[in-house]
């Protein structure tokens, strides 16, 4: 096989597991990495101050790194691959590192330059969040390297070493803070520095496999980047791509400047909880549509439309069948769960129910911004970013009204549920947009979506009610128990498997087909 061949279906789903299984190493070590953070600052003045200085660099991140340049660099990149000319390629690679190099370089250094200005949007500490956030600020570089090299190597259908990346920064951030938190200030800057360190190993642990693959990048001369077709190509893929996360990210930046000024700790507890949000995506929905966006693009190009909507199909499919049980279950086990992972030293009671609280709402949208991550790159894929951008516009309105008018009677609740209700607005507008685009096979693929979500929603009902009759059993004879383990943990577990043995029942009761498939799918993994 080629670089530029697509993968069959065996390959998608070896190459999804894979990147599965490292996804949820890197998120458990991001709980881990979270717990770190919650015994060291908990959800304190400073802590509000290092979540807003995370955040800044964070938003830039999105635009120049992981969301901008996988879904404009990926299709463009391919139309290379597909063409075969590799002194073309390389040199589209080459001008492409320096325009990156250039506008994050320059980024970098306005930011630092302007942080007093930029943090005066936020209610925290003002001269340790202006610390924290010039510290921070160089991750930026670093990440937008690592995704440049993402980006090659997803497109030649190499996924692993991009599932490593995200496993070496969580330990940076878990080990650096451990052995120098003791010589520093706080431990909110020796957080910072092990953002830096991760950053580092991120971007660095990509290059030995780009290289392996032959390929090789130079910087030259800004003006012949600059005029490269296929930069100018990514460029203004780009710009409609910019827009839409920008609106993304500003409604976070919105929403983290309404938290920090509903009540010390709410902006930080909403951010503890989009964490445990995030595991599910990114086990599930990252890994996805990371496989997913070489493949369709390259379908797409084909004109292969019926292909294209069966693997959108079974994509939603399965991410229906994890993503609406574990909302369920997760919004009925919430306290057990944070009290599990987080409570200790510094997060206490206060910290455990402002958490709750955002968590619960946050987790009645899981299932929307999972599917607007696999949505999203069928768009990409026809190379088509102003679709999206259009959704995310709708949304981000929506979101930001509610956000500021909930945040007043229901503090950081009221925030996380106008992200669900906003979520749920996207995914209604990138459903109606991709059906008008009239592709073959959509409209039966997306009805079939539906009828299979109203499907799961009814089977987690009844499982739901298990979880939630076992806990009503449980809890009262743990009243007066000490320990997180026997508090939180034992329920939780026999929840767990409550709910787990109701839901899995009914799905081989009815011969669930996505479910089968999926069984089959890592069995075969498991043979190999």
């Amino acid at each position: 096989m080629s670089d530029a061949a697509a993968p069959d279906s065996g390959s998608f789903v070896r190459e999804s597991g894979r990147l599965s299984l490292l996804t949820l190493a890197s998120r458990v070590l991001g709980l881990v990495r979270e717990m770190t953070r919650a015994a060291f600052m908990g959800t304190g003045m400073l802590a509000d101050a290092f979540t807003v200085s995370f955040l800044i660099p964070n938003f830039l991140r999105r635009l120049f790194a992981e969301g901008s340049i996988a879904v404009a660099f990926i299709p463009t990149f391919k139309g290379y691959l597909l063409e075969g000319n590799r002194e073309e390629s390389e040199e589209f690679l080459s001008s492409m590192y320096t325009v990156l190099s250039l506008l994050v370089g320059l980024t970098v250094v306005l930011g630092i330059g302007l942080t007093p200005l930029i943090i005066r949007m936020f209610r925290s500490d003002p001269a340790e969040t202006a610390v924290l956030t010039r510290m921070m600020f160089p991750y930026l570089a670093l990440v937008s390297f690592a995704a440049f090299l993402q980006g090659i190597l997803n497109s030649v259908h190499v996924f692993v070493p991009a599932g490593v990346a995200p496993i070496l920064f969580n330990l940076g951030f878990i080990a650096v803070p451990y052995a120098i938190a003791p010589f520093l200030p706080n431990p909110a800057r020796a957080l910072a520095v092990g953002v830096l360190v991760g950053g580092l190993a991120q971007a660095l642990c990509q290059l030995p496999a780009v290289l392996r693959r032959g390929y090789r990048f130079r910087f030259r001369a800004p003006a012949r980047a600059f005029r490269n077709p296929g930069v100018r190509k990514v460029l203004a893929l780009i710009a409609p791509t910019i827009l839409g996360m920008a609106a993304y990210q500003v409604n976070e930046l919105v929403c983290t400047a309404v938290a920090s000024g509903a009540g010390v700790g709410v902006a930080t507890s909403l951010t503890f909880s989009l964490r445990l949000q995030e595991l599910v995506l990114g086990i599930f929905a990252v890994s996805i549509g990371t496989v997913m966006l070489p493949d369709l693009s390259e379908r797409a190009k084909r004109e292969e439309w019926e292909a294209f909507s069966d693997r959108l199909d079974g994509a939603l499919k399965a991410i229906v069948l994890v993503t609406i049980p574990v909302a369920v279950f997760s919004m009925i086990e919430g306290r057990d769960i944070i009290v599990l992972l987080f409570q200790a030293r510094e997060f206490g009671p206060e910290s455990v129910n402002l958490t709750v609280r955002a968590f619960f709402f946050h987790m009645t949208g899981l299932a929307f911004i999972a599917a607007n991550r696999i949505l999203a790159p069928a768009f990409y894929a026809r190379e088509d970013t102003g679709s999206p951008v259009r959704a995310g516009l709708a949304a981000f309105a929506v979101n930001i009204a509610l956000a500021v008018i909930l945040a007043g009677p229901m503090g950081g609740g009221g925030i996380a549920l106008a992200l669900s209700l906003g979520s749920a607005l996207n995914t209604a507008i990138l459903v109606v947009l991709l059906l008008r685009r009239r592709i073959p096979g959509m409209r039966d693929a997306m009805a079939s979506v539906a009828r299979y979500s109203l499907r799961i929603l009814a089977f987690s009902v009844p499982a739901g009610a298990a979880a939630f009759l076992c806990r009503r059993v449980l809890i009262e004879p743990l009243a007066g128990a000490e320990g997180r383990l026997l508090v939180a943990g034992l329920p939780l577990l026999a929840c767990t498997l409550a709910f787990g043995a109701v839901g899995v029942g009914l799905l081989v009761l009815t011969k669930d087909a996505p479910a089968a498939s999926l069984v089959r799918a890592l069995r075969r993994k498991r043979g190999r």
